[in-house]
């Protein structure tokens, strides 16, 4: 346990750190987007170019751990917005409370926390749940927030379009083409690359912690805990477990998954809920404020379920 605290603690501490210096000012709320875009389209595609170089293309796209995360992903969605319909929860902001349910933190958080835990093979799952994520069920949950503003096609064209926008796919589809074509860059736009991605973790963890205060700030309403916490619970608790068991069931029924592909899957859904949604929601005019609490409440307790999770599955930092 002690050696996988010194490993989650510092990821947590930095989220903390971007709070509190969003709260106390020290971070203008002015230069938070900026921030937020450094990470997104430079930082951030750097390290994930950098990983789709050195990770084999089946590993990037590996159908049996796409095809787990996804169907959980998308039982995961289901629940959700039934839980939040049944307590009078407007289908937008069930959709939006669905996505951050769904969809962990893999991009800012997840990625260089789970190879920091399990090495750089865990790059390959957990790059199949951004995939998912991004594709299919942030579009999914997009799709069903604006049905009531444009027909069903309309609305998931519009959803893909925006998952189409973003960089970090597009990031690790240019790093594997690279590898395939033996591509070599030139020595200074490596170095380039290279730093721009050694500042991704400790500037997207800071950037999470000064978003989640942000978010908060923006909220329209209070949010009853009622209406938040089964959702944080669901992602950090339910989440996983139904990816673990899942991927027990596919491998009794003989799929090619291993222990430590299960392990990277298990932990990768075990993240706190991603930070962005509650700009994504924001933007769509949903209830931002119940968003921001469920990815606030799921940020925080997640240290202590993640590291806990870590521990139980018998994760060896390297």
């Amino acid at each position: 346990m002690q050696a996988i605290l010194a490993v989650t603690l510092p990821f947590f501490a930095l989220v903390l750190c971007g709070y509190l210096a969003a709260q106390r000012g020290v971070l203008a709320e002015s230069a938070i987007p900026g921030l937020n875009g450094f990470v997104l389209f430079f930082a951030l595609p750097c390290m994930l170019f950098r990983f789709g170089q050195s990770t084999p293309l089946l590993e990037l796209l590996n159908p049996v751990v796409l095809g787990i995360y996804l169907l959980v992903a998308l039982a995961v969605v289901g629940i959700t917005i039934a839980v939040s319909l049944s307590e009078a929860v407007h289908l937008k902001d069930a959709a939006f409370g669905a996505l951050v349910a769904a969809f962990p933190n893999t991009g800012f958080m997840g990625v260089p926390l789970l190879v920091a835990l399990l090495g750089q093979a865990a790059a390959g799952p957990v790059i199949c749940t951004i995939l998912a994520d991004l594709f299919v069920t942030s579009s999914l949950c997009i799709a069903l927030a604006r049905a009531h503003d444009a027909n069903g096609a309309d609305a998931l064209r519009m959803a893909l379009r925006g998952a189409l926008s973003n960089p970090l796919p597009w990031s690790i589809a240019l790093g594997a083409g690279c590898t395939l074509l033996g591509l070599q860059l030139p020595g200074p736009l490596n170095s380039v690359i290279k730093m721009l991605a050694d500042a991704a973790t400790p500037v997207a963890l800071f950037t999470i912690g000064a978003v989640l205060w942000r978010a908060g700030q923006h909220a329209h309403r209070r949010t009853p805990w009622q209406r938040f916490l089964p959702v944080a619970l669901i992602k950090l608790l339910l989440h996983p477990a139904l990816v673990f068991a899942l991927g027990l069931v596919a491998r009794r029924l003989g799929a090619p998954l291993s222990d430590f592909q299960l392990t990277v899957l298990t932990l990768a859904a075990a993240l706190p809920s991603a930070s962005n949604v509650s700009l994504l929601a924001e933007r769509y005019g949903a209830d931002n404020g119940r968003v921001a609490r469920i990815i606030l409440a799921s940020t925080a307790l997640a240290f202590l379920s993640f590291t806990t999770l870590a521990w139980l599955l018998g994760a060896q930092p390297r």
